[in-house]
């Protein structure tokens, strides 16, 4: 009898115990599969340019994207970091900040930060400083994409040659019949194709300026937003039409009731992070 109960207790425990513990995230490849933190470091440390598509509010994913830059760097020290969230027209004042001239506050005070900067992205840049290494902003100062998406695409061939630096060379194709792209357009709002060429305006230059910073043998660890790297699109597709022989490295985002399983639709990238929808935002 005795021995019945401690089996008994010994099973509710587990049970107990087993539930109590809920897991934050999964990693799967684009196969569905799930796998390791260390595979996702693994493959990392293969490639060429790395592609974190991000969800820019969820707590989990900046945690995870932080680990998984330390990790690569723990094995390879040839890196350069990139990221969508800082504007071409700041490079100058984030080198100023990485070479030691001003601290976060001032850093703060003189460029154009998100909502989350100091949560989710200054992290980053102290990691550049203190491992001295390169920290490239990426996007298209907004004021411009706001003209595209306002005047259309070709009012950019008017500014002047200064401001020509802060983007990609015009005149810019675009393929519209893209997924991510032609999904704009269903929108009722958008029925021109400014909104689409504003958003490949952001993917162009964002690839134009990872090539511009890529330096041989270095890994280029870039982060952006899930959508501008999703389904193998946007950035990934102006890389590999720049350099077909680029490894690159896609990262994905979801969020699912149950991260047990990756839902069959989402093979987005080589590999997606799966949180909880019910994860609590950092705005």
């Amino acid at each position: 009898m005795n021995k019945f109960l401690t089996i008994l207790f010994f099973c509710f425990f587990q049970y107990f115990d087993s539930f109590s513990q809920k897991s934050s995230f999964k990693i799967y490849d684009n196969n569905g599969t799930q796998v390791s933190f260390k595979k996702l470091v693994k493959k990392s440390l293969d490639s060429d340019v790395i592609l974190f598509g991000e969800f820019h509010n969820n707590p989990i994913i900046h945690w995870l994207q932080l680990e998984l830059l330390i990790n690569i760097h723990n094995k390879n020290k040839k890196m350069t970091i990139g990221a969508e969230m800082f504007e071409t027209d700041d490079q100058i004042t984030i080198d100023e900040y990485l070479f030691g001239y001003f601290d976060e506050r001032k850093l703060k005070d003189e460029i154009k930060t998100w909502p989350n900067f100091e949560t989710d992205y200054l992290p980053l840049l102290k990691f550049a400083r203190d491992n001295k290494l390169d920290f490239i902003a990426t996007n298209i100062p907004r004021r411009y994409a706001n003209i595209v998406f306002r005047l259309g695409i070709d009012t950019l061939n008017y500014l002047s040659d200064n401001a020509k630096n802060f983007f990609v060379n015009l005149p810019l194709e675009v393929d519209t019949s893209m997924k991510s792209y032609s999904d704009m357009k269903s929108d009722f709002f958008h029925k021109n194709d400014n909104l689409i060429f504003a958003q490949a305006i952001k993917d162009a230059t964002m690839a134009h300026f990872i090539i511009k910073n890529k330096k041989e043998n270095f890994i280029f660890f870039h982060i952006n937003g899930s959508y501008h790297s999703k389904d193998y699109e946007g950035i990934y597709y102006y890389l590999k039409k720049n350099n077909t022989k680029l490894k690159i490295l896609s990262i994905g985002c979801e969020e699912q009731k149950d991260i047990k399983k990756l839902k069959p639709d989402h093979n987005l990238a080589d590999f997606i992070i799966v949180t909880p929808n019910n994860m609590i935002k950092t705005y």
